[in-house]
């Protein structure tokens, strides 16, 4: 991986001040330099990371720098700039759904991760019937994964759905309608080894979406 060590520091350095500025006039006047240590590296670091998780994968990856406009029409937070840097490089399967792999430098973190963010119903249902009927694999890669650092989404119901073990041992799966695991890490470097160990996962979940 090329060296990308000054991203994380030129980041929170430039959404720090951002913070406190956070509007068009401040924007427009520090856009150059958004331009020169955020979004320009951002792009190579895609670049780079596509290579590899294409290997990793053996999947087309396309690789996307998320905008720093806020969507404000729906949100009373109306201030227009994002204060963090996200990258996602989504592996697709040509299948139902495709899986994803995420960086995101914040104020306050540097996370990586993937998954599906939300299933499609058909795939919902798919997921549901293989955590209840192959529970003990899959629990073996996510308690494998939390072991090693990763966190989890929370699940978005509360209660097992109907038709399923109210004391299943992969409840808190059944109860997920998308599967996002993250891990905050030191930088850039960590991302070949951080996906590799992630992997699992994603592959788990690419066997769904073709099922």
């Amino acid at each position: 991986m090329s060296d990308f060590a000054t991203l994380v520091p030129d980041a929170r350095k430039f959404l720090s001040a951002l913070a406190q500025n956070n509007n068009k006039a401040w924007w427009d006047e520090n856009k150059p330099t958004y331009e020169a240590k955020l979004k320009k590296p951002a792009l190579a670091l895609i670049d780079d990371v596509s290579v590899q998780l294409a290997a990793l994968t053996d999947l087309p990856i396309k690789g996307k720098l998320f905008r720093p406009h806020r969507d404000v029409r729906f949100s009373k937070d109306k201030t227009p700039y994002k204060t963090h840097l996200h990258m996602l490089w989504t592996a697709q399967t040509g299948a139902r759904q495709d899986v994803a792999f995420f960086f995101g430098i914040g104020l306050d973190d540097v996370r990586a991760g993937g998954g599906i963010m939300g299933f499609d119903k058909a795939v919902l249902e798919d997921w549901r019937l293989f955590v209840d009927q192959d529970h003990k694999r899959i629990l073996k890669i996510t308690d494998g994964l939390k072991a090693k650092g990763f966190g989890f989404w929370e699940p978005a119901l509360k209660r097992i759905p109907p038709g399923y073990d109210k004391d299943h041992p992969a409840g808190a799966l059944l109860r997920m309608k998308g599967c996002v695991a993250f891990k905050d890490i030191s930088g850039p470097g960590a991302l070949p080894a951080t996906f590799k160990t992630f992997w699992p996962l994603n592959q788990l979940l690419i066997q769904i979406v073709e099922a």
